[in-house]
């Protein structure tokens, strides 16, 4: 990433990767015929395959082998090393930039974007946006696309404004006005939630604030909208993967109308089906 913040997580995630696929046994080759071995953070990523692994891969003929991680990291490595055949976790802004930052060639699984978690502002004293003390500090995270995200978000709420055509690519020096004198904190995506208790607002990507029991529904104080949304996650392969077919198989049951009803019903406008 942009720095050595970053490159450092990088190479943590990446060493605790290798640990933990060797204890599991995951250097196998599962071929094409095998378990289709899938990398999944947990919420809501790993419940949707959980789901699937229950209630619709045996009619498919499909045998699932679900890994979760608590990174955006790990699971791209594991796919791009052969360790694992599929992972679904991320969008596609933040996909571009790891493969240009890390030599990469994973790609979406065509037709298999599933769900968008919309990334909200939370504040454990805060109503509104506009409350923000002038010197407040805000937790962002530190991968490239979604603190551009975050930072986006922020202007379209009218806290700060951003350089002109930044786009994906916003960091707090592209910030052309901050009129209440905000400081940021960069944090690993993962950590940002526990950090409510010592920040003024956080911005929180949706999967980790469901797991801290958050929605983005009804506890952001500003949230993403869905409509024309580019942050929608679905299922990734290493290039030339694209035709397997448990990919395929596993594509149209994350694309089904079982599991659309399945997000509606379960996550309450927390999570958005995108298909």
């Amino acid at each position: 990433m942009r720095n050595a913040a970053k490159i450092t997580t990088a190479a943590l995630a990446a060493g605790a990767l290798t640990l933990g696929l060797t204890a599991c046994g995951a250097d196998q080759d599962s071929g094409s015929d095998g378990p289709l071995r899938i990398a999944a953070t947990a919420t809501p990523q790993a419940e949707i395959l959980a789901y699937i692994k229950d209630n619709l891969a045996k009619k498919a003929d499909l045998e699932l082998e679900v890994k979760e991680f608590t990174d955006y990291v790990a699971p791209n490595t594991a796919v791009q090393q052969g360790e694992l055949d599929a992972n679904y976790f991320q969008h596609k802004p933040y996909l571009d930039d790891f493969n240009k930052e890390n030599g990469t060639d994973i790609v979406p699984v065509p037709g298999a974007t599933v769900h968008l978690e919309p990334l909200g502002v939370y504040a454990k004293d805060l109503k509104d946006l506009a409350d923000l003390k002038k010197g407040a500090t805000v937790a962002v995270p530190n991968d490239t696309t979604n603190e551009a995200r975050s930072l986006q978000l922020l202007a379209e709420n009218g806290v700060i404004e951003l350089k002109e055509g930044v786009g994906f690519a916003a960091t707090p020096k592209d910030i052309t006005a901050n009129p209440k004198d905000l400081k940021f904190k960069e944090l690993e995506a993962a950590v940002v939630p526990r950090s409510l208790e010592d920040v003024d607002a956080a911005v929180i990507n949706g999967n980790y604030a469901i797991e801290a029991d958050l929605s983005p529904a009804k506890d952001a104080i500003a949230a993403e909208s869905a409509k024309d949304n580019p942050y929608g996650n679905f299922l990734a392969v290493k290039k030339g993967d694209e035709d397997d077919p448990r990919v395929k198989k596993l594509a149209g049951l994350l694309t089904s109308p079982e599991v659309k009803k399945f997000i509606e019903e379960k996550y309450d406008g927390a999570v958005l089906a995108a298909f």
